[in-house]
């Protein structure tokens, strides 16, 4: 099914043999909702999100822009003082975090229209999403022509998969911003175990900026390689090795929900301490607070472009940028 054209406040849903369901909006393309299945078929919607497209619209006039479910670019995390070199050329991007560059900038991909290219209603339903970034938006090199694909597997699996070229050689971190919450999107997530299965952890100043160097988590508040509460707040990137096995995990005691974050980048942001302030109400009339949801941020690290012992954040004309993260969950 091709749509050439689409309306950017319409929900898409996804729904598989399970009783899974998804929904996604154009607006950052967006995920919405997502509600997952119990061991007695009760339906909780995980996720934090807003019932209308002007409520992610709102939420970024907010000084603590929560990015609820946004897709994150061009460049996710933050990048020192907006400034990278590439080609023996220094780039100013907009600064929108302190001195420092944000998730892509002032008007960056998660408040874009993108356009719905194809939905599948069969099995393992999907929608595939796109957006060209113009060069020189938001001071990046090179137009930047990205894919999304959302897939809702029969497996209960949330996968995707995106896919990026550019006319320039650019610099380019895309991610994905839900905030999980397996009590249900109105609950907290403090008795919810986290597992993270990283040795490693990217050390950062005070204003989250990455130093260069990389830490063991041994002894450490990092260290979550055994299963420990959802910390109470936390912004940091924890390595992890390019394999496939999980690379962290979300359990609920109270639903029995569990939830396998797989991906092929080398970090996760894990995210706990987001605020979407008292003025602006979640769905169902949800009052969202820092403990609500907790963020799985699959990217590569923060201010890569200027770190050399980081991964590479290069994307050169004539290349294809890939990401692949798939979000699994399980009734036990």
């Amino acid at each position: 099914m091709s749509i050439s054209e689409n309306n950017s406040s319409e929900f898409y849903e996804l729904t598989n043999a399970k009783g899974a369901v998804a929904k996604v909006i154009p607006f950052g393309a967006t995920l919405t909702s997502l509600k997952v299945p119990t061991k007695n078929n009760q339906l909780i919607d995980v996720v934090l999100g807003f019932d209308t497209v002007e409520g992610y619209e709102k939420s970024f006039q907010l000084e603590g822009k929560p990015y609820l479910g946004a897709t994150v670019g061009r460049y996710a995390g933050r990048i020192s003082e907006g400034k990278f070199e590439l080609n023996g050329k220094t780039y100013q991007l907009a600064i929108n975090n302190g001195v420092n560059s944000l998730h892509g900038g002032i008007d960056n991909f998660s408040q874009k229209i993108w356009n719905v290219d194809a939905v599948n209603t069969g099995e393992n339903p999907s929608i595939t999403l796109s957006y060209v970034s113009a060069a020189n938006e938001e001071n990046y090199p090179g137009e930047l022509s990205v894919s999304l694909t959302y897939t809702l597997s029969e497996e209960n699996e949330l996968i995707l998969e995106y896919k990026a070229t550019t006319t320039e050689d650019t610099v380019i971190n895309l991610t994905h911003h839900s905030y999980f919450n397996l009590d249900g999107h109105q609950s907290d997530v403090s008795n919810q175990d986290l597992v993270v299965q990283a040795q490693k952890v990217v050390e950062t100043r005070e204003d989250c900026i990455p130093t260069g160097n990389i830490l063991e988590v041994a002894n450490t508040v990092f260290d979550y390689r055994t299963a420990k509460k959802c910390p109470q707040n936390i912004d940091n990137t924890f390595v992890v090795e390019n394999n496939d096995e999980v690379k962290a995990t979300l359990f609920s005691p109270k639903t029995n929900l569990k939830m396998d974050v797989y991906t092929d980048q080398p970090g996760v942001h894990i995210y706990v301490g987001g605020n979407c302030g008292p003025d602006l109400k979640g769905k169902e009339n949800a009052s969202y607070h820092a403990l609500s949801g907790i963020c799985f941020e699959t990217q590569n690290f923060p201010d890569a472009p200027n770190h050399a012992n980081f991964p590479n954040a290069v994307l050169k004309k004539g290349d294809v940028y890939t990401q692949k993260t798939t979000y699994k969950f399980e009734a036990l």
